[in-house]
């Protein structure tokens, strides 16, 4: 048996300034490192061998934190691109009201939401899946097939497509799916790698 934990990083300061972020670097506010804070103390009780986040130093920190929180500083840590938020292109850095007024609502809700369709010079969640799912396949589904507990702090759309593949959601039905910030969502596998169970904790 495994166990997998996701969260999505804390909030950042974009998120507090209601902008589109997409693989733009940047910090974690206050309020993030608090709930960064939070998720360590839901972890407490569990034993990880391997952490795994992507490149944006808003997930790292997150990471770090809950690492500290849960005392253990000591376990490998592994950083890829491929667990980058996915790319807004030209509405990064852009206020999402701004954005929805030059628009409209239904434009933007079919960038930010639909599966595979891109905004302009961004990625699609489609995209993302495609670097996303391979890099997991390839790199941390042996570790829980050998029975190692994984924690992976990354982004809203890089875990909903992990979401995707671990649960079998379709594409009309990851439109309506979201991931809160610094909320574990933990899996517990038998050992073909079928879900045991899966919740918020």
């Amino acid at each position: 048996m495994a166990i997998l934990t996701l969260i999505r990083h804390g909030q950042s300061t974009y998120n507090f300034e209601n902008r589109f972020t997409g693989n733009t670097d940047v910090e974690l506010t206050l309020f993030g490192k608090e709930e960064a804070e939070k998720a360590g103390v839901k972890l407490k009780n569990y034993k990880y061998d391997i952490a795994y986040t992507s490149m944006l130093k808003r997930a790292q920190e997150t990471l770090q934190i809950i690492l500290q929180v849960i005392q253990q500083t000591k376990i490998p840590i592994v950083a890829d691109k491929a667990l980058n938020e996915r790319r807004y292109g030209n509405l990064q850095g852009q206020n999402k009201d701004e954005v929805t007024n030059k628009y409209g609502a239904q434009q933007v809700e079919i960038w930010r939401r639909s599966y595979d369709i891109r905004p302009p010079d961004g990625e699609s969640l489609a995209d993302t899946y495609d670097r996303v799912v391979p890099y997991y396949k390839k790199e941390i589904e042996p570790k829980l097939k050998s029975g190692r507990n994984v924690l992976i702090v990354a982004h809203g759309n890089s875990l909903r497509a992990l979401v995707m593949y671990l649960e079998g959601i379709d594409q009309k039905e990851i439109v309506s799916f979201e991931i809160p910030t610094g909320s574990p969502r933990q899996y517990v596998f038998e050992g073909d790698l079928k879900i045991k169970s899966v919740n918020y904790l």
